[in-house]
């Protein structure tokens, strides 16, 4: 079967999980690995009150995003940050949880003898997904050069593109997020 595109699956719904209190049973069976690799690239052993100046993605919107765009997220903008900051902290803020089930269904000519209809309709773990809601920061480049703030809106724009979905750009000074996110629309 084909890959369905993501936007059936952008509109967040509730969060597959599964809760038993038996340790073997507290899991979800054939539930498929995350793809997102790392969420924290650079100088870790700094913390992030540290750095002078900070660049965040703030989702303006609900949205589920794929383990799939998050990775490619990662991997783009991992090359323009060693390759122009050098000395940078990247934080992928949200993590992919949420499982995504998908019913197969064949389609075409000679489909109906092939296809199941609605047996097993509640669907097999296909993908995952991270849930992001309305003002969540879902990545943080901090850093500490002030000429650096024209590239880091320049990858935080790169960012934004390959991301569905619209977001908003803070580059400045590192401050608390409560205090950048009372600004947000």
């Amino acid at each position: 079967m084909a890959k369905r595109p993501w936007r059936m699956f952008v509109e967040i719904e509730l969060p597959y999980t599964r809760f038993s209190y038996s340790k073997k049973l507290n899991k979800i069976p054939g539930a498929p690995v995350s793809r997102l690799r790392l969420n924290i690239m650079g100088l870790k052993n700094i913390p992030k009150e540290q750095w002078k100046y900070s660049g965040h993605l703030i989702s303006l919107y609900n949205i589920q995003i794929s383990d799939y765009s998050l990775e490619a997220v990662r991997i783009n903008l991992s090359k323009y940050l060693e390759k122009d900051v050098k000395e940078f902290l990247f934080i992928i803020r949200k993590w992919p949880h949420h499982v995504i089930r998908e019913h197969p269904l064949a389609y075409g000519a000679g489909a109906d003898r092939i296809s199941q209809g609605m047996r097993l309709s509640f669907g097999k773990p296909t993908y995952r997904a991270a849930q992001i809601y309305y003002k969540d920061i879902i990545l943080s480049i901090y850093y500490n050069r002030q000429e650096l703030t024209e590239k880091i809106k320049y990858i935080l724009e790169v960012a934004k593109k390959k991301l569905s979905g619209k977001y908003k750009i803070y580059v400045g000074e590192n401050k608390p997020e409560e205090e950048i996110l009372k600004n947000i629309i």
